[in-house]
């Protein structure tokens, strides 16, 4: 836990010092956009020892905030934060032996489904460097940071109880199921995220983005102590989604494109 911790420290200071660095030699800006931002996240569990999943699809929505303060040469640096409102989580892929699902005991028809729904809070703090037009055009970007998160609450979709889960020992190709009936423990989430994507931005419409980003979780939702079941518990997510920003002040000068 210590390592992951000064893990996100170093990073934290090489991005802003990387970008307080260019803000001394640049042409100086003073611009802030505000909005809102909206997308998917698909999110997997990184468990120790492994559960098979594939990823859960949930919403994530939010606000954002950009404050843009050099250009230094045909870069564009800025600080971009968020406060979102994000469900992770994990889908289980239960399978038998033969990597084929499992029928419902009972009702042949269904086979075994497991979701963990968790929404969270997150706020991402991130460094940014743009290429090309600020005012109007593209400008292709990418922004590196942490990200924090606070656990709100659970919600559990599965076709079985935990008194079923016996009847299925034999047959699962993983009978790794401690997850299925363990609340998360931490509540506090913290990682790094990365991202880029593409920004079009017009004088009066606003600033329109679309972005793909990468979150690492340092944190684990479980216990990772040598007494506890799980090694590894850290949140691994994608995130596709929309930023719409409109300026609310915004450098006077003529010579900004």
């Amino acid at each position: 836990m210590r390592q992951r911790g000064r893990r996100l420290a170093t990073l934290l200071f090489v991005a802003f010092g990387i970008l307080k660095a260019v803000a001394q030699v640049g042409e100086y800006r003073t611009d802030l956009a505000i909005g809102v931002n909206g997308g998917v996240a698909m999110n997997k569990i990184a468990f120790v020892p492994e559960v098979p999943q594939n990823m859960l699809l949930g919403p994530t929505i939010g606000l954002s905030a950009r404050y843009t303060c050099e250009k230094y040469f045909n870069s564009i640096c800025a600080v971009t934060a968020e406060l979102n409102l994000s469900q992770l989580g994990w889908q289980e892929n239960i399978l038998d032996r033969d990597d084929q699902p499992i029928p419902l005991v009972g009702d042949a028809s269904q086979t075994l489904s497991y979701k963990r729904k968790m929404t969270y809070v997150q706020v991402p703090v991130l460094a940014r460097l743009g290429w090309g037009r600020e005012r109007r055009g593209f400008q292709a970007f990418f922004q590196v940071g942490p990200q924090f998160g606070l656990f709100l609450s659970e919600k559990t979709d599965a076709n079985f109880s935990a008194d079923d889960l016996p009847l299925y020992a034999g047959q699962r190709v993983s009978n790794v199921t401690a997850q299925d009936t363990m609340a998360v423990e931490n509540k506090l989430d913290y990682g790094i995220a990365a991202g880029a994507g593409l920004e079009f931005s017009h004088p009066r419409l606003g600033h329109f983005l679309l972005e793909g980003r990468y979150y690492y979780g340092l944190g684990n939702i479980y216990g990772s102590s040598k007494r506890d079941y799980f090694g590894r518990s850290n949140h691994n997510t994608v995130i596709v989604k929309l930023t719409y920003l409109f300026d609310v002040i915004r450098t006077k000068n003529s010579k900004i494109k």
